[in-house]
């Protein structure tokens, strides 16, 4: 035992003084390079000065969250998978599936187009954004510091040049040279409807420069999508930006959530906080004081050119399915995008993926009741929103009377004043929510980050019989209810028992 003993205090000594050798050669090594550093350094700052001249922006981008109804984005690259014209993937995913190489080189630009949609998704490398040459507003300002700005100031108006893309300098990089032609934009990018199609616009004035001419005063190193709004202040147009964006961003395989810059002059809204969110930063064009050079840029295409907004005026035949009975037996007419991209936002937020409607919740059904209140939209606007239900204080008034005195089970009546409530907890409410009730208003477009299962009761006066939610509702496979009026007035009776029926369906 003794021997044993003095053989484990050998070897810690042993331990002891190696140790205390390798820590006296570290302090000695260190010492000599954190002078040879130091030296090197001093030998340095002129370059660095130099440096200092050109930004480079490198960000830690967001990760993809993963979501319970994704199902995998067709390699556009892959012809055998293309998504069949006007099927419900060629609406909601991955249409854009024709390649269109517009150049090669130190930079390039391709679009991808779709046959269903009739619009592309364009990205570039090598790609200088020139704010001098865009005329429009600075943006991103306070709303009541500009107040009674008008539109036109805030939307871009683009010089020859606004965007350069390297050609380098071979015979094919023509100083001041066109990137498109016509032909190319009524092929490609069709103005449609759209009166000022604005990515068309851009893209029409993009230049290609010899390489010696590409100088940059900032780098973004990270895919950055560049996004121009229309009605940024008002929710259903919003939502159709957001879903363009995120559609773009999975068409062209970005392997994280990328950079935002609005090329518009929109002033803040609270829907921004649903923008930083989602991506992974946010600026605005006009913000930038010199020339601006992305490594990879995407342009998503206008939110009026989704299958959300296009669905409006033309048929779009998609059922609401999970996406674990698509991918066991893929449907043509079936679609679980937009419960993908519901769930996109809820986790954008930090909310949970894996919750679920109870039978029997053993804190009680949240039935939650969507307000129209008035607030200060956008610079032109007047703090009024116009009434879709001229009793809507009546109707929330006798629905809580009701619901206090309801037997079947534990109802819980949420007033949802949205103007009122961050985006975060706007969205929570809708997760938390068994059943929406609301009179027809963009607050209902929030149903896209609803879970299964939950019911929907639209309120909707005789002015404005639109199939926004209807559609909406159907395309995520919700149960839909609507309650249309002769003029703008409800019985209040005709809502109790209308959500009376809803909550027996529950088992309620």
């Amino acid at each position: 035992m003794n021997r044993r003993n003095t053989l484990l205090l050998k070897i810690l000594l042993f331990l002891f003084i190696l140790n205390s050798i390798s820590l006296f050669l570290y302090f000695l090594t260190h010492s000599s390079n954190s002078s040879r550093s130091n030296t090197n350094l001093n030998n340095q700052i002129p370059l660095l000065r130099s440096q200092q001249q050109q930004q480079s922006h490198h960000h830690s981008l967001k990760p993809w969250p993963i979501l319970p109804s994704y199902l995998p984005w067709t390699d556009a690259e892959d012809s055998k998978a293309n998504a069949i014209t006007r099927s419900c993937e060629g609406y909601f995913g991955n249409g854009f599936t024709r390649r269109v190489q517009v150049l090669h080189g130190p930079g390039w630009f391709r679009c991808w187009y779709s046959e269903t949609l009739r619009s592309s998704v364009c990205e570039g490398g090598r790609v200088r954004m020139v704010p001098d040459r865009i005329r429009m507003a600075k943006g991103g300002e306070a709303l009541v510091d500009v107040m009674g700005r008008g539109e036109d100031e805030e939307l871009p108006a683009f010089q020859n040049g606004a965007f350069e893309v390297d050609g380098g300098n071979g015979v094919g990089a023509v100083e001041g040279k066109t990137l498109v032609d016509r032909e190319f934009l009524d092929r490609y990018l069709p103005a449609g409807g759209i009166q000022r199609h604005t990515m068309r616009d851009l893209i029409s004035k993009i230049r290609v420069v010899r390489e010696k001419d590409f100088a940059c005063d900032e780098w973004f190193e990270e895919p950055t999508l560049l996004v121009t709004r229309f009605e940024y202040a008002n929710l259903f147009h919003t939502i159709t930006d957001w879903y363009s964006a995120y559609v773009s961003s999975r068409v062209t395989g970005l392997p994280n959530r990328p950079h935002v810059v609005f090329v518009d002059g929109h002033c803040e809204t609270q829907l921004e906080e649903t923008w930083k969110a989602l991506f992974s930063s946010v600026r605005y064009a006009k913000n930038f004081t010199g020339t601006v050079c992305f490594r990879h840029a995407i342009l998503s295409p206008l939110g009026y050119e989704t299958a959300m907004f296009k669905g409006l005026t033309e048929e779009v035949n998609c059922d609401g399915a999970s996406a674990q009975e698509l991918w066991q037996n893929p449907d043509n007419h079936k679609t679980a995008r937009i419960s993908e991209f519901g769930e996109m936002i809820r986790a954008a937020f930090g909310l949970p993926l894996n919750a679920y409607h109870s039978t029997k919740p053993v804190s009680g059904h949240n039935v939650l009741f969507v307000r129209r209140e008035d607030y200060l939209a956008h610079p032109r606007h007047r703090g009024k929103v116009e009434s879709r239900l001229s009793n809507e204080a009546e109707v929330f008034e006798s629905l809580k009377s009701w619901v206090s005195n309801y037997n079947g089970c534990k109802i819980n009546l949420v007033n949802g004043l949205f103007a009122h409530m961050s985006m975060k907890e706007q969205v929570r409410a809708i997760q938390d929510a068994s059943v929406i009730i609301g009179a027809h208003g963009a607050g209902l477009t929030h149903i896209v980050s609803a879970l299964p299962k939950t019911v929907i009761l639209e309120i909707i006066s005789s002015q404005f019989r639109r199939p926004h939610f209807a559609y909406i509702a159907r395309w995520k496979g919700l149960e839909y209810h609507a309650i249309n009026l002769a003029g703008s007035h409800a019985d209040p009776g005709t809502v109790i028992n209308e959500l009376a029926n809803i909550m027996k369906s529950l088992g309620c």
